[in-house]
């Protein structure tokens, strides 16, 4: 099992998650952060820090397209251990849906440490 970061990510990219990962296993993108799941340890401590639970276990539904996407971009994005700035408008996002297709970035993140 490993967790991944699921579309409620997208736009709001808080990163309390970032603080208490003990493997630093975030990667960040321009609008959202990645687990590589081959780093994380599937301890759980992240899924419950992220303010809109956009953080799942691979065994929890139908999230096989976020394990896809979690891997490639985890190899692609940097890798971030310290909580960087939000979006200021991450309020306005928290409750969007769709959010993947509307807003989704593949380009890197640029507070990574």
């Amino acid at each position: 099992m490993t967790y991944v970061v699921t579309e409620q990510c997208i736009k709001c990219k808080y990163m309390d998650c970032v603080e208490v990962c003990p493997v630093d296993c975030f990667y960040e993108g321009e609008n959202m952060l990645v687990i590589h799941p081959d780093e994380c340890i599937d301890c759980g401590v992240c899924e419950p820090e992220c303010p809109v639970e956009a953080i799942l276990p691979d065994t929890e539904g139908d999230v096989t397209k976020w394990v896809t996407m979690n891997t490639e971009f985890a190899e692609k994005w940097p890798n971030i251990t310290r909580k960087g700035e939000s979006p200021v408008d991450a309020d306005d996002f928290t409750d969007e849906t769709g959010k993947f297709e509307k807003y989704f970035s593949d380009k890197p993140g640029a507070s990574a440490t």
